[in-house]
C-alpha cells in the first residue's frame, strides 16, 4: 500500500481550472463514495477550497489507483482537465506536503488562518463517509496538532495579510482614498464580513451588502455601518458603485456582459474596480474587456502578498522548523505500521494454537482447579510472548527499510501465515506506505 497526494493549487494551475475542481461538502460527499467504491484503495480525504485541492489516499494498488483518480478527475472536469496541472507526491515527502498546508506555509497568503479549519472539514468529512482509518486518522490529527504548534510557536499569523485585506489593499492602490468611494460588497459569507471589516480600517465611509439572504445582508451592513441592498436589485447599486468586491458561493457568473452592458451608460464614463476574490468566480471574465472596467480575480492578489511573504520569512524558517522535526516524529511513530499486519496475524496465530493446546490438555488433566489452571495460562502466555520477543522486535527493526518486504514473506512463508488452511487467519495485506 502507499500514501500519495494528488492535487493542484494556485502555484499549478490558473483560477479558470481550479474552480472546475472547487467541490461543496455534499459534492465532496458524493466523489468520496465514488471512492469508497473502488477496490484500488482503502482511505480517502479530499480537501477543496479556493485555492487548492487534493485528495489524500491511501492506495491497495498504487498505479491502478491513481489511473482510477485520473480517470474520475477528468470525468469532473471535462475538456478543462489537464494532467500537467496536477503534482503528485507519496510517502514523506506527502506527509510533510500536508504539514507545510496546515501550517499555511503553502497558502497564496502565508498566515492565513483559514487553511486549519478547512483540513479539519475535509477531515471531518471523509471520517463520517467511512472513508479514513488507522492511517489517515493518525496522520491528520498529527497535521492539525502541527498546524495549530506553528502558530502558537511562530508570529507567522501575526498580522498577517488575508485574502480580504489584500483585495481592500489593491482597491486602495488602484482609486487611492476609500472614504469617498462607494463600494458593494456581494456576498456576507465569511469572506465578505473579512472584507467589510477590512473596509472600514481603511476608512471606508460608503458600503453596500447585497447578500440572496437578506437577513445576513442587513446584519453586515449593521455591524459595519453599511446599507443592506436586495439581492435583485444589486445592478442598480452597481451603476453607482466605484469599487465592487464579490465572494459569494455562486456556481455561476453573478455579474455577466449582458449585466454590464445595462449599467455603464448610466455611468457617465466612471471606471469601475471589480475584485472577484470567490472561486468559482463572480464575475465573467470578458467584463474584463469591457472599456472602462478592471476587473482583477483572485490570482492577481499575487503581488499583492509578497510583501506578506518577505515580512514573514524568518518565521516561515521557524515553521519549517518545526514541520521537519514533526515529520520525522511521525515517521517513527508510524513506521511500525508497515509491519503491523504480519505481526498481529503472527501473535494470534501463536495465541490461537497456544488456546487449542490448552484446552485439550485442560481436557486430560480434569482434577485441575481453576487456580491451578490460571497459572498455566498465564505461564503459556509469558512462554508465547518470549517466543514471539526476538521475531517482533527484528519485524519493527526493518520496517520502512528496504529489507521489509523480503522480512515479511520469510516470516509469512516460515509460520505459514498465507495457509488458508488450519491455523490461518485470513489472506495478509502488503503495506508500503513511505515508497
Amino acid at each position: 500500500m502507499q500514501l500519495i497526494v494528488l492535487g493542484l493549487n494556485h502555484k499549478t494551475a490558473p483560477v479558470e481550472v481550479r474552480e472546475r475542481f472547487n467541490f461543496s461538502a455534499e459534492r465532496t460527499e458524493a466523489i468520496l463514495r465514488r471512492l469508497r467504491a473502488s477496490e484500488f484503495l482503502s482511505e480517502a480525504v479530499l480537501l477543496s477550497t479556493c485555492n487548492r485541492t487534493e485528495i489524500y489516499l491511501v492506495l491497495e494498488k498504487p498505479e491502478d489507483g491513481l489511473s482510477f483518480i485520473r480517470h474520475l478527475l477528468k470525468h469532473i472536469a471535462g475538456d478543462h482537465y489537464n494532467q500537467e496541472h496536477f503534482y503528485n507526491l507519496t510517502g514523506v515527502n506527502c506527509v510533510k506536503h500536508l504539514f507545510r498546508v496546515v501550517s499555511s506555509l503553502d497558502s497564496l497568503v502565508i498566515g492565513e488562518g483559514q487553511i486549519l479549519s478547512q483540513i479539519k472539514n475535509a477531515y471531518s468529512i471523509a471520517r463520517r463517509q467511512g472513508m479514513t482509518c488507522t492511517f489517515l486518522n493518525t496522520l491528520f490529527h498529527r497535521a492539525i496538532a502541527v498546524g495549530k504548534r506553528v502558530r502558537t510557536e511562530t508570529r507567522i499569523a501575526y498580522n498577517s495579510v488575508s485574502v480580504s485585506s489584500a483585495a481592500v489593499d489593491l482597491a486602495i492602490k488602484t482609486v487611492g482614498d476609500l472614504t469617498t468611494a462607494n463600494v458593494l460588497i456581494i456576498g456576507a459569507g465569511h469572506m465578505g464580513e473579512l472584507t467589510a471589516r477590512h473596509l472600514c480600517d481603511k476608512g471606508a465611509k460608503n458600503i453596500f451588502v447585497a447578500n440572496r439572504d437578506p437577513l445576513k445582508a442587513a446584519a453586515l451592513a449593521t455591524k459595519y455601518q453599511g446599507i443592506p441592498i436586495d439581492f435583485k436589485a444589486f445592478w442598480a447599486s452597481a451603476a453607482q458603485a466605484d469599487i465592487i468586491i464579490t465572494s459569494t458561493g455562486a456556481t455561476h457568473y453573478i455579474i455577466t456582459q449582458k449585466g454590464m452592458e445595462k449599467i455603464l451608460p448610466m455611468r457617465k464614463n466612471r471606471p469601475l474596480i471589480l475584485i472577484d476574490i470567490a472561486v468559482p468566480r463572480d464575475v465573467a471574465p470578458e467584463v474584463g474587456q469591457m472599456e472602462g472596467v478592471f476587473l482583477y480575480n483572485i490570482d492577481d492578489l499575487e503581488d499583492v502578498v509578497d510583501t506578506n511573504k518577505a515580512m514573514r520569512a524568518i518565521e516561515a524558517e521557524t515553521a519549517e522548523q518545526i514541520i521537519e522535526e514533526e515529520v520525522q516524529g511521525l515517521k517513527e511513530r508510524l513506521r511500525y505500521l508497515s509491519m503491523r499486519p504480519v505481526m498481529l496475524r503472527l501473535g494470534d496465530k501463536m495465541d490461537l494454537m497456544r488456546q487449542r493446546v490448552l484446552k485439550h490438555a485442560f481436557v486430560k488433566m480434569p482434577e485441575l482447579t481453576h487456580d491451578q489452571r490460571h497459572i498455566i495460562d498465564l505461564m503459556t502466555q509469558r512462554l508465547t510472548h518470549k517466543f514471539l520477543r526476538e521475531p517482533m522486535t527484528a519485524m519493527n527493526a526493518v520496517a520502512g527499510t528496504c529489507d521489509e518486504e523480503r522480512y515479511r514473506k520469510m516470516i509469512s512463508e516460515l509460520f505459514l501465515l498465507d495457509n488458508n488452511k488450519g491455523d490461518d487467519l485470513g489472506n495478509e495485506k502488503e503495506y508500503d506506505y513511505w515508497n
